[in-house]
């Protein structure tokens, strides 16, 4: 579904993605892992054509991306869940939440797939009136991912939707990462949070300065040593 062959993408001077290769099958949660600057968040932007890579390929489904702009890559239906939320904090939550449809004309569609984004995290349909900014931490990452998912995402890219949460919180947003799974959503996960991520994803890549450095499958990567001591702290689950 998706395939990056040997990218490359400067900041200015900064080589911040190093040749790295990464594929997505359609209907896997495949997540990248690594510390801060590892080029994680550099890959999802490059995938949502933010940034442009100088060299190598980015195709999704056969599809050229790299010289498509964002709003086009949008349309073939991969839509990022950004780090930091990102809401409106000056509109409702229910607005927060149509925004995420805004490319969507069928409103009956529409508002089937709010009340089922409201299903799935059922604090968004209580706080439906309240303003973005009067949520807490958690609750703004709720209401993020559930306009991200009112995009009627094919691929979903999800960049670090735990960080800095409460871990009952984190608890509540990977049992959704895995229901959607589930249920057929294709997921790129970019975490921190290795154990919880190796845990719902069928692969994973592990990214260090702009390279990968370790790729297989979630179960050999949690019986890997190496990936043990460094990004999961002791014996992994």
């Amino acid at each position: 579904m998706l395939n990056l062959e040997e990218v490359n993408v400067f900041y200015g001077h900064v080589h911040a993605l190093k040749g790295i290769s990464i594929k997505v099958e359609q209907g896997e949660l495949v997540t990248i892992l690594g510390a801060n600057g590892a080029g994680k968040t550099t890959t999802l932007m490059t995938l949502s054509g933010i940034l442009k890579p100088q060299s190598g390929k980015v195709t999704y489904e056969g599809q050229d991306l790299t010289r498509l702009s964002s709003r086009q890559i949008v349309n073939l239906g991969i839509i990022q869940c950004p780090e930091g939320r990102h809401i409106f904090g000056s509109l409702t939550v229910k607005e927060n939440l149509r925004l995420g449809a805004v490319r969507r004309d069928n409103h009956r569609e529409v508002e089937k797939d709010l009340e089922w984004v409201c299903n799935l995290f059922p604090i968004l349909a209580k706080r439906s009136r309240q303003t973005g900014a009067t949520l807490s931490g958690g609750e703004q990452q709720m209401l993020a991912i559930g306009r991200s998912l009112m995009a009627q995402p094919r691929l979903l890219l999800m960049d670090e939707p735990s960080l800095g949460l409460a871990p009952v919180i984190v608890q509540v947003i990977f049992d959704v990462i895995r229901q959607l799974h589930e249920g057929g959503v294709t997921i790129l996960l970019v975490e921190q949070n290795a154990r919880k991520a190796l845990q719902v994803a069928d692969r994973g890549y592990i990214m260090e300065t702009g390279t990968v450095k370790l790729s297989g499958t979630a179960k050999e990567m949690r019986a890997d040593p190496q990936v043990e001591h460094f990004y999961l702290g002791g014996s992994a689950t």
